[in-house]
């Protein structure tokens, strides 16, 4: 089936079967392209919670669509590809994540967004990469807290706020592969540009960013910027929509290690889910996303937490 009827078919059924698809960034163009929301983690998190669709399609990573079911228990939530999995979610299991909270057993758990919905419901309270500093900030100075599952991230925070935190050693594939090197010598090439990481990002990156941020804040920032050139230290997919808004910004995505067609950052996780795939999950009803009642009561307690804090 040719792209273009396949994204009329998808709009189509939208509308009879009173459908959503949100989107992360992250996803490729044409997937973004039929969203009815694109968004980071937060931002995604906030439309599963509001949404009055009877299906969520989430076009995103199996942590993200089990995220908008602990929200959303009575909807019926599907992901294109239930391969669709994360670097961060596969490093932290339930069995090992409670061997490093016995050992820490008076420490506030705080858990980035990307874990499995075990984690969550081992957590006290969610973040994501828009809000973890305003959580942290948000735990008295006297208690003492357990990060998890990105090292990186946490390490950005506990700089900007001084805090003491046990970080788990787990960090994210793409985030990790641009390469210092490389990144010097094209702002060489560009002197004017300014140079946006997402705090995934390693500690060397982010010592030359003249922004740090959540992909929303990214994308914000080079919008309200009045640089005509910028280095993006993310995964390529924000810049499809980015690209429309700034037709006249040049974006250049951050080099990476490995020699690759594009040397950019893609996340080949995000990049299993196809249009074809959002198409048959939408048409079948299936992949869809299954948690039990009492995992989703325990999970949903850490996150409701965290979008109360405002």
């Amino acid at each position: 089936m040719k792209r273009e009827e396949l994204i009329d078919r998808i709009q189509q059924l939208k509308k009879d079967k009173n459908a959503v698809v949100l989107a992360h960034y992250y996803q490729t163009g044409d997937i973004q392209d039929v969203a009815d929301f694109i968004g980071d983690s937060l931002g995604l998190s906030i439309e599963a919670k509001k949404t009055t669709a009877d299906i969520i399609v989430f076009a995103g990573v199996h942590f993200m669509a089990e995220t908008a079911k602990i929200l959303n228990p009575t909807k019926k939530v599907l992901l294109p590809d239930l391969e669709a999995g994360c670097s961060l979610a596969d490093s932290c299991t339930p069995e090992m994540f409670q061997n490093v909270k016995n050992k820490f057993p008076n420490h506030t758990v705080i858990t980035y967004v990307n874990c499995s919905a075990e984690i969550k419901a081992m957590s006290d309270i969610v973040c994501t990469s828009s809000n973890a500093l305003k959580i942290v900030e948000s735990i008295p100075n006297d208690q003492p807290i357990l990060f998890a599952p990105d090292k990186n991230l946490g390490a950005y925070i506990v700089k900007k706020t001084g805090r003491e935190m046990e970080l788990w050693e787990g960090a994210c594939v793409v985030h990790e592969a641009f390469s210092l090197e490389k990144l010097i010598k094209i702002r060489l090439k560009h002197p004017k540009s300014k140079i946006v990481a997402h705090p995934e990002s390693e500690e060397q990156i982010l010592k030359y960013a003249d922004f740090i941020g959540s992909t929303s804040e990214m994308k914000a920032f080079i919008i309200d910027s009045d640089r005509e050139v910028f280095i993006v230290a993310t995964e390529e997919g924000i810049l499809h929509g980015l690209r429309k808004e700034v037709p006249n910004k040049i974006l250049i995505p951050a080099p990476v290690y490995e020699d690759n067609s594009c040397a950019c950052g893609e996340c080949a996780f995000m990049k299993v889910n196809t249009l074809q795939k959002l198409y048959n999950c939408m048409v079948n009803e299936s992949p869809e996303i299954q948690i039990s009642d009492e995992l989703i009561r325990q999970a949903v307690k850490p996150i409701e937490r965290m979008l109360a804090i405002k």
